[in-house]
């Protein structure tokens, strides 16, 4: 026998629980799948800017009362090799987050019912409906289970488009008391190190007596290499401890200008990293994640229980307008810095304007941005979907 929904979401990360979440406030019946329990680990920096905290409507007193939110002031930045820069806001511009933590408290909140601990083993379309593991049944699929999705593969990719894929390797670990006695970093201060070939950029990041390094590169050529050669630097300047307490976790994720995938068709949207999302300087997921989650949502209401390819195209239209327009091209490009050479762009990033403009505000804080605001719409709304 199979269980129907109004709306089946596949990934219960921060895109499907925020996208689940804001579909249940309109009334709509929404199941979230996944094959992890959660909490569960999982392999991210773990920042998040004001503007996400707005846009989730985000009860922060409520939410570190038993959770680590770390306060960012300021920051770190350097071209391995070269002349490091500090810049001081003087005010918390972002916030650190765990993601065990943050998205099982997302995840809670929506509302949504749970199918945890069970991976995606089969998708069919019957008549109108999607059903999932012959056992769920909707007219709406939405793939929000990151860069392997399998919604993501059933919905393919322009076949003359090569996607290109950046890979990142980081941990994440509680410091013991000798741990912290060794790590200068300071928690107001994340560090950020850019490669000195420009293809990517190492950071650490104290979030109080948790301590997070990774490294992510467009080139995923010898990656452990890499990290390791990073982890051995930091450690030879005294940054971080000389032993580190857990072994390097691996991912990969597709950035907004050069992803190929098709994000939507009859009935089904991808959003977050399966739709391949991450913002092309920095990588980072969570922000584009969160509102392709609360945009799709909206374009779901507003169809009104019609979800045919042409009423869901509004989607990809307001994602276009946010991030701007794909530029799929069919070969790599540095994501740093896709038309400065080398020797310029290690120039630039010992400038202080330069970091602190275009680097931190533009590229990592998105500044320039204001949070995005979902449609005002109540249960009404919803009527001629349930």
């Amino acid at each position: 026998m199979t269980q129907r929904c109004d709306a089946l979401v596949v990934g219960g990360g921060p895109a499907g629980s925020t996208c689940a979440g804001r579909l249940r406030q309109a009334g709509l019946n929404v199941i979230v799948i996944d094959k992890a329990t959660f909490p569960r680990h999982k392999v991210c920096a773990g920042w998040i800017t004001p503007s996400v905290v707005e846009s989730l409507e985000l009860d922060v007193d409520d939410y570190r009362r038993s959770r680590t939110f770390q306060t960012i002031s300021s920051f770190r930045t350097a071209c391995l090799g070269g002349r490091t820069v500090v810049i001081d806001y003087g005010r918390p511009v972002s916030f650190g987050i765990r993601r065990c933590e943050f998205d099982e408290y997302l995840l809670r909140r929506s509302g949504a019912a749970l199918e945890l601990g069970e991976g995606v083993k089969s998708i069919e379309r019957r008549g109108g409906d999607w059903i999932v593991n012959d056992r769920l049944s909707s007219p709406l699929l939405i793939g929000a289970g990151g860069h392997f999705c399998p919604v993501a593969r059933r919905l393919g990719r322009r076949r003359e488009i090569e996607e290109v894929v950046l890979a990142a390797q980081e941990i994440e670990f509680e410091m013991d008391g000798r741990q912290q006695a060794e790590c200068r970093v300071a928690p107001e201060a994340p560090e950020i190190y850019f490669c000195e070939d420009l293809k990517g950029y190492g950071w650490c990041f104290r979030k109080a007596n948790f301590l997070n390094v990774g490294l992510g590169r467009l080139d995923r050529r010898q990656i452990s290499s890499h990290v390791a050669d990073f982890c051995r630097t930091l450690q030879h300047y005294g940054r971080i401890p000389q032993s580190l307490s857990e072994k390097f976790r691996g991912h990969a994720y597709l950035d907004y200008a050069n992803s190929p995938r098709e994000l939507l068709d009859d009935g089904v949207l991808l959003i977050g990293d399966a739709a391949g999302l991450a913002y092309p300087q920095s990588g980072e997921g969570i922000r584009p994640a969160v509102e392709s989650g609360l945009m799709a949502a909206d374009v779901v209401v507003e169809a009104r229980g019609n979800y045919g390819r042409g009423r869901l195209a509004d989607y990809e239209e307001r994602l276009g307008k946010r991030f701007g327009r794909r530029d799929i091209r069919s070969h790599a490009q540095n994501p740093s810095f896709p038309d400065i050479r080398r020797k310029l762009g290690r120039m630039l990033l010992s400038r202080r304007w330069f970091v602190r403009h275009v680097v931190l505000d533009r590229w990592f804080l998105h500044r320039h941005q204001k949070p995005w605001k979902p449609a005002d719409f109540t249960a009404r709304d919803a009527a001629d979907l349930v």
